[in-house]
């Protein structure tokens, strides 16, 4: 085998380090990935994600230790870390997986909002309460995280003074109640026709 590319200052100086930061930054996605799967309760694919973490990282580090007097591998190695965390965390969250729940508060009239949610097809538990200015509402809510962007723009739109906080749920018991197939035209433009802004 030719190694005279291999010695060549070109790989050693620019090409060995961005194969070092790739490596790292698939490394760690798979990681960062592989934890929020943990976290989800997804764990029949996690068992394979660390597998090819690991033997990603042991490559990366095996070429970090045969070039110790190369400091720019040093560089690509942390680099691909940080990448490999940021790409990991944005993937993550365009799957959006999981569920959450929404806690609404307010002390308007809620009755639209609540209609809103059902009309949309979400469960809904209203329950009394007492705040700090007198009476309240709080609306209860089991969401699919991609749906979070639908129940905000309907609380936008019914109840805007309102107080809401999310929380993710790691399980929930069946028979929740949760919107059922996207129309074609999505979801989103679905809701903003049917409840147009007030």
């Amino acid at each position: 085998m030719d190694h005279t590319f291999i010695d060549s200052e070109v790989f050693k100086w620019a090409i060995l380090p961005l194969l070092i930061f790739l490596a790292r930054m698939c490394d760690v996605t798979l990681g960062t990935l592989r934890s929020v799967f943990v976290g989800k309760g997804l764990r029949k694919i996690v068992p394979l994600i660390g597998f090819f973490e690991v033997l990603i990282w042991l490559l990366s580090v095996r070429q970090v230790m045969q070039h110790l007097d190369n400091p720019i591998c040093y560089l690509a190695f942390a680099g691909g870390f940080a990448m490999g965390t940021y790409t990991g965390l944005l993937i993550e969250r365009r799957l959006a997986l999981g569920i959450q729940v929404m806690r609404i508060i307010t002390n308007q009239e809620s009755s639209a909002l609540v209609n809103a949610l059902k009309e949309a097809k979400f469960g809904v538990t209203l329950i009394d309460g007492q705040g700090a200015r007198g009476p309240v509402k709080i609306i209860l809510t089991i969401i699919k995280r991609k749906d979070y962007e639908i129940v905000a723009e309907l609380i936008k739109q019914f109840s805007p003074q309102a107080f809401y906080s999310i929380e993710d749920i790691r399980t929930a018991s069946q028979g929740g109640v949760f919107p059922g197939a996207k129309p074609k035209s999505g979801r989103m433009d679905y809701i903003r026709g049917a409840f147009p802004q007030k």
